[in-house]
């Protein structure tokens, strides 16, 4: 016998099983299914999953899939004869527009190198749970129940798997398996795999095919013969990613329930819709799963028309006809968004004027608080600011850039704290987070700008093209305040700021804080968005603690990214706003 390698474990293919699950149309015999449990239905939390093969009667699987509860996504897997099981039920099932691939794990080959800064392993606790779900919620996937998936991990039918960023030791994703044999005494010997996803903001390279093979090697380890899943037609990265792998394709499909979840695999889409970004999708999506009809006027504008029964709605995002020509220009120019401020009781930091030719008021200011904020007075998405100016040369650059967006420029005392967005629609807080300006972690192997062009290109999925990293001046500035150079390699693990502002179009990052935030504040900012008449608004604030009652007003955005603070009810409060006959009780 020859020598073994070190970690490479031998595997003998599988003996031949029946075909149960790769031919929908074969009746199977009493022996194929020996040992087999009949009518398996699993709650993996977001749903039931209900396995077609161990079905005796179709009108089985129809109950099933009739006593799914709201808000919950049940599926029917590897049912015999589908078009048979839709056709008895033809208004409440369809077949889903998935393709389901397989991979003979006694031909699979681990990969010969290292996923550098990643580390997958077991769910060690609920709480870890929880994280999975908030995953789940910022990639629209459907929410789970955090005990039902704690329950379930504590039997070995349930493999949930985590990978963590080696550099932040953050979570960045997951992926959930079933064991077929230990579930119902498979006789094929099966697995599959479901809910894989990686954190778009946060997750390096590699992550999904780390999760991916190690969840197949675990399987391979336990003699199973096949890992299956399933994937939307048209998700083509993840097909390239499973075909690379070694999946192929079987004629297994998945049937669903015709609920609003599943409204848009199964009923025809608005022309249009695939051109929106994301702030208008979110709320094309909430309306459409209510029955409101979407007509897309302007997919680059992110303008809409909504429409129920005979009154119709114009949204431009989440600004809206509901949005007074008075309310958007007092929003609009900062320099009358502070005297508001100031009438209304909300806190404000000092503030001068400046214009082409005349600083006298700002170089008071900067004078007497010694570190001042320069933008235009008029503007949006972090277009034209500079933080952190000091000196009268600064300020006489940053005048000058500001004036290149708005003939006037309001300077401002910089207030150090957290930069704090709070989402008020219809005078309520619906969300809150707290913005980071745009950093970059070290890997120990690449420069500085490699390290921006890399988290800028995945800045960009995550969010539509909508935010990037622009490789600039200022750029350049702040990472040399950090000590480093644009060409020099900073150490694994070293967080390197490279943007002052936290606005999200430069690459800046979110994290929801709307159970922390203290009373004091979600006051002010119902009170701010009250004083300037505006429905919906996000009100931004400088914070030193989130969960403390000291604050100062910054602006006010008349057009808040709802997509932004998913999960929260952003785009279902908005939508309750426009038609609130709508509102789910």
């Amino acid at each position: 016998m020859g020598p073994r390698l070190a970690g490479h474990r031998r595997r003998t293919a599988v003996a031949s099983t029946p075909e149960l699950t790769s031919r929908s149309w074969h009746e199977p015999t009493a022996h194929e299914i020996e040992g087999m449990a009949q009518d398996v239905v699993l709650d993996l939390g977001w749903g039931k999953l209900a396995f077609g093969q161990t079905f005796r009667d179709l009108r089985g699987i129809v109950d099933v899939l009739r006593a799914e509860e709201s808000g919950r996504r049940d599926i029917c897997v590897y049912p015999r004869d589908p078009q048979v099981l839709v056709g008895m039920a033809p208004d409440e099932l369809f077949i889903d527009p998935s393709l389901t691939y397989r991979l003979d794990l006694h031909r699979y080959r681990p990969r010969p190198d290292v996923i550098r800064d990643i580390f997958v392993r077991t769910v060690t606790s609920q709480a870890e749970m929880e994280v999975i779900n908030d995953l789940y919620a910022r990639n629209g996937m459907v929410p789970a129940d955090p005990g039902t998936m704690w329950a379930n991990h504590r039997t070995r039918t349930f493999t949930y798997l985590v990978a963590e960023d080696t550099r932040t030791h953050k979570i960045v994703g997951t992926v959930t398996g079933v064991d077929h044999a230990l579930a119902f005494g498979d006789p094929e010997a099966g697995t599959s795999l479901w809910c894989l996803v990686a954190d778009k903001q946060d997750a390096p390279p590699g992550t999904g095919e780390a999760l991916v093979r190690v969840l197949a090697e675990r399987y391979a380890a336990r003699s199973r013969a096949y890992l299956d899943l399933s994937v939307m037609h048209d998700n083509t990265p993840a097909i390239k990613l499973y075909r690379k792998l070694g999946f192929t394709r079987v004629a297994a499909v998945c049937v669903k329930r015709k609920n609003p979840i599943n409204t848009p695999l199964f009923a025809a889409r608005p022309p249009g819709l695939e051109k929106l970004n994301p702030y208008a999708l979110i709320i094309a999506e909430e309306a459409l799963r209510r029955g409101i009809r979407v007509e897309v006027t302007d997919a680059d504008w992110g303008e809409m028309r909504l429409t129920l029964g005979g009154r119709s709605v114009l949204t431009r995002e989440s600004l809206s006809e509901f949005t007074t020509a008075v309310a958007l220009s007092r929003c609009d120019d900062k320099r009358v968004t502070r005297r508001i401020m100031r009438r209304a009781g909300v806190r404000v930091a000092q503030g001068a004027l400046a214009c082409e030719g005349d600083l006298d008021e700002a170089r008071t200011l900067l004078d007497a608080v010694g570190d001042v904020v320069v933008k235009p007075a008029r503007g949006e998405q972090g277009r034209g600011i500079t933080v952190g100016v000091k000196d009268e040369a600064a300020l006489e650059r940053a005048v000058a850039l500001a004036l290149q967006f708005c003939p006037d420029v309001l300077v401002e005392e910089r207030v150090d704290g957290q930069d704090l967005r709070v989402v008020v629609i219809d005078r309520e807080v619906v969300a809150a987070a707290v913005r980071r300006p745009a950093e970059i972690v070290g890997d120990g192997r690449h420069v500085v700008a490699d390290l921006v062009r890399s988290t800028s290109r995945r800045r960009e999925r995550a969010t539509g093209g909508e935010s990037r990293i622009p490789l600039d001046d200022a750029t350049a500035e702040v990472v040399a305040e950090s000590g480093y150079a644009m060409d020099d390699v900073p150490p694994r693990g070293e967080r390197v700021p490279v943007r002052r502002t936290a606005n999200l179009h430069t690459g800046g990052t979110i994290e929801d804080v709307t159970d922390q935030l203290h009373p004091n504040i979600a006051e002010a900012a119902v009170r701010a968005a009250e004083a300037l008449g505006i429905p919906v608004t996000g009100i931004d604030f400088l914070v030193p603690a989130v969960d403390g009652p000291e604050y100062v007003f910054i602006e006010a955005n008349e057009r808040p990214g709802l997509a932004n603070h998913e999960p929260r009810p952003t785009a279902g409060r908005f939508v309750d706003l426009l038609f609130p006959e709508t509102r789910r009780r």
